[in-house]
Parts: structure tokens; sequence; C-alpha cells
């Protein structure tokens, strides 16, 4: 999504459920995602549907944006060109302490956090012509590695540099969107791709039901380090069963996917967004089954590294959970 379009995004402040409403301006929330054949899309617009519901009376809308994921939304949120955004919760944390390729900037002091939605195995597809059984198989063969400003990609980047890797290990390096990616696999343009992904996925029931691909286990020695060094990694299981020919769930490790924002959302705004998402739950787990397991206690701090929002710690001090 272009920085010009998104400069255009209006946020006006307003207040709703807090005492007696106050006129408002109509407005535009934006929230950026990223390709539309992830779960990050899924994210924005159930929080877009529920919201823009809410709101109709005030002429308040609500858009989900396709972007290049995780670090191109901290990075438009931080230039104040983004309200709100879907990030993995590695990344959150990188930006709001100034670590990893956030360095050069430092700690972004008006990140905020609102909540924390599924977790995302990070995920490896590969054909099973390609005798790929393990991560390190993935050594002299054609992998899409994922567009730079990805989740998927700065992941794929930690996991390569703590086994010591550069992209010379592969015959071919390939930095496919995750929307191209399984077309790819299956015209055999590469032989594997990575996803950090809640599940189901399309893009990977794509691969998998289209080129009889397989999941393959991402564990060892170098993957325990990585958990004990970064809190924000957990271990986790693609679970079996949820793709053709994959019955057994697979081992690998995990994020979680997170809305922040910025100290620039007014806290009426965030107010109103957290509450319309948490008073309609039951409704958004069921805008796709990655959802299927949300709990607000959960929600409120799994993956959470930076500070909460004004408007989201005054909604869950309301609700008594903070």
């Amino acid at each position: 999504m272009k920085t010009s379009r998104l400069a255009r995004i209006v946020i006006a402040a307003m207040a709703l459920g807090i005492g007696a409403a106050r006129p408002v301006q109509a407005e535009e929330i934006a929230i950026g995602t990223a390709s539309r054949s992830g779960v990050y899309f899924q994210v924005g617009q159930a929080i877009c549907r529920l919201l823009s519901a809410a709101t109709t009376q005030h002429g308040i809308s609500c858009q989900a944006l396709p972007t290049d994921g995780s670090i191109y939304n901290l990075q438009q949120i931080r230039a104040g060109r983004l309200p709100v955004g879907v990030v993995q919760s590695d990344w959150q944390y990188r930006a709001a302490n100034g670590t990893g390729i956030f360095k050069s900037v430092g700690p972004d002091p008006e990140l905020r956090a609102l909540f924390s939605v599924h977790g995302e195995p990070f995920t490896v597809v590969a054909r099973r012509d390609a005798g790929i059984e393990s991560f390190d198989d993935l050594k002299g063969k054609r992998v899409n590695i994922g567009n730079p400003g990805s989740g998927q990609r700065a992941t794929m980047e930690v996991l390569m540099d703590a086994k010591g890797w550069d992209k010379n290990v592969f015959s071919l390096a390939n930095e496919l969107s995750a929307s191209e990616q399984s077309l790819a696999l299956c015209h055999d343009r590469v032989q594997a791709m990575v996803y950090v992904v809640g599940h189901p996925n399309a893009s990977v029931a794509q691969a998998v039901d289209l080129c009889d691909a397989l999941i393959v286990p991402v564990t060892g020695p170098v993957v325990d380090r990585l958990l004990t060094d970064n809190p924000y990694y957990a271990r986790t299981q693609v679970p079996g069963g949820v793709y053709k020919d994959n019955p057994k769930p697979v081992d690998t490790f995990g994020v979680k996917a997170t809305v922040v924002a910025s100290t620039r959302l007014s806290p009426d705004t965030a107010y109103l967004l957290v509450k319309t998402v948490f008073e309609n739950l039951d409704d958004f787990k069921k805008q796709h089954p990655a959802f299927a397991n949300l709990e607000a206690a959960g929600m409120i701090k799994d993956g959470l590294s930076a500070p909460l929002h004004e408007g989201a710690l005054r909604y869950y001090r309301e609700k008594g959970w903070l």
C-alpha cells in the first residue's frame, strides 16, 4: 500500500461508550495487515466488520489495508502514516525496544499495544519430491524466504543467522510475497516456502492441495537456544488434520499476532475499538478458524511488550481485568 494513500487517512477524536456520547466527526480507521491471503488481513477485516457495525450511526468506517507485513506496518505507524497495524509479537518487541533492524532508529516511544490474537507457527511447506524432511534439508534447495518488510522474512533471517546461514546456502533464495508463493511451489519455481501464520491458512492449503506438499518440522538445538534467549518465541505445532495428507501435528516454534497503534490514535478511538472487539468476542472468533480458541485473559497480555494504549488500558480497568 503506497504511503501517499495512507497519508490521506484522517484520524478524528470521538467518544462512545464513555458516559453520554458527544458529537464526533466522520472518520476512517485504517488497519495495516499483510497479504490478502494471510490471516492478518482476516484480523483487520474482522475488526472492521464489528467496528463499522457498532458505529454506523456516527458515520465511522474502518478499512483493512493489505500491506507488506509486520515491519512495514510498524514503520508506517512510527511515521504517523498508519493508525493501527497487525504485527508479529517479536517485531513488536524489537520496535518497542529499538533492537534488531530497529536499532538504528532506536525505540519507538509512541508505540502502544491494544491486544493480541492468534498464535502463529513458523511454518515450512515443501514439495514431497524435494527430499526435505527437516529445516536443515533446505540447504542447497530453491526456497522462498519471503518478501522484504514481512514478518515471515524477518523471522526466517533470525533463524538463518542463528544457524550461521546466509542466502548463499540455498540454490535460489526467492523473495515472493505470501500471496505468490504457493503457486511458485506448485510450478516448481521453488521447492519450499516459509510462512509465519495462523492455521488453517488458504495459501498453505493451496500448496498442499495442488502440489502434494508437506509441513516440515522446525526443531533442534538452535531453535532451543532461540526460545531460551527470546521470551516472545514459544514452542508450538502446526495442527494435524487441517491440511490434506498432513494428519499429524508438526513441531515448530512461533509468535503471537498482535494489534498495535500509536499514541497518535486518540484514547477514545482506541477505547471504542477495543470495547467493540471484546464485547463481541464470540462473533470475532467466528470470523476465522484461527480465532476459535481466543480468550480475553490471554489477549490482554500474551505477546504484548509495548505499553498498553491509554484507551485500551481504560477499558481493561473498567472490566476489572487489570
